[in-house]
């Protein structure tokens, strides 16, 4: 772990989550140079308190697999397509932290040797320690998974403390608080109680995943700013996903 780990910090090692949307800014589809730079800013801010960091990327703000093979294309082609769209974003969030001089490794779970290293555990952890942020890229490497999944899967592998689940609302509610106002807000709920209502924070194989290995999830909103490096350092923010309240 980074030795220059501020002591007031929860967490030592942590995964972050970034979907697609969350490049795309308020255009809701590509990438805004803008919203880019901002989420490069907060990362830096984070990483100013020692903390150790890995970043797992969507792709959903440029082709969802998903979406495309409901429509009628071949389910492993639109997900290797999606996993091709979340290389574009690693290169993009590359590109902006090092404009701050924050250095990086982008990794991916399909080989490209000529933009990216490939996802190797040790490699990876290595880099980490030595204070770079790891952006972590095309998925498992397979289809049928989404990026949720790789999160939990790679937050496993290097052996991080949390995975922060980047979102476009202040934590987990009762329900969706866009169509109901008397949505609560849960600052705290269990891996069981959030299966039990049904509250899809991840996909069932990525939360199964957290659950069954005891990985916290922090779900909150990354477009205020500030919010990434508050949730890096463990403080209360969003909604906390554990094994007991």
């Amino acid at each position: 772990m980074n030795p220059s780990r501020h002591a007031e910090t929860k967490w030592s090692r942590v995964l972050l989550k970034l979907s697609g949307h969350a490049f795309s800014g308020n255009r809701g589809f590509g990438i805004c140079p803008d919203t880019v730079q901002a989420l490069a800013e907060d990362i830096r801010e984070a990483l100013s308190s020692g903390i150790d960091m890995a970043v797992v990327v969507g792709g959903g703000n440029i082709i969802r697999g998903g979406v495309a093979s409901d429509r009628g294309m071949d389910r492993v082609t639109a997900d290797y397509m999606g996993m091709l769209a979340t290389v574009i974003n690693a290169l993009a969030l590359q590109d902006a932290l090092e404009k701050l001089g924050v250095d990086t490794r982008a990794q991916t779970a399909i080989a490209m040797h000529q933009v990216a290293e490939p996802f190797i555990r040790r490699r990876a952890i290595r880099h980490m320690e030595k204070g770079r942020v790891v952006i972590m890229a095309a998925g498992t490497g397979n289809p049928f998974f989404t990026t949720d999944t790789a999160a939990a899967l790679r937050a496993l592998e290097i052996k991080a403390d949390v995975v922060l689940k980047a979102t476009n609302v202040d934590g987990v509610y009762t329900s969706d608080p866009n169509t109901n106002h008397d949505a609560i807000k849960l600052e705290t709920v269990t891996y069981a109680d959030a299966i039990n209502r049904n509250l899809g924070i991840m996909d069932l194989t990525a939360f199964t995943l957290c659950m069954e290995n005891n990985l916290p999830i922090v779900v909150f909103d990354v477009t205020k700013r500030g919010n990434i490096a508050r949730a890096a350092r463990g403080e209360k923010i969003g909604t906390l996903v554990t094994s007991s309240m």
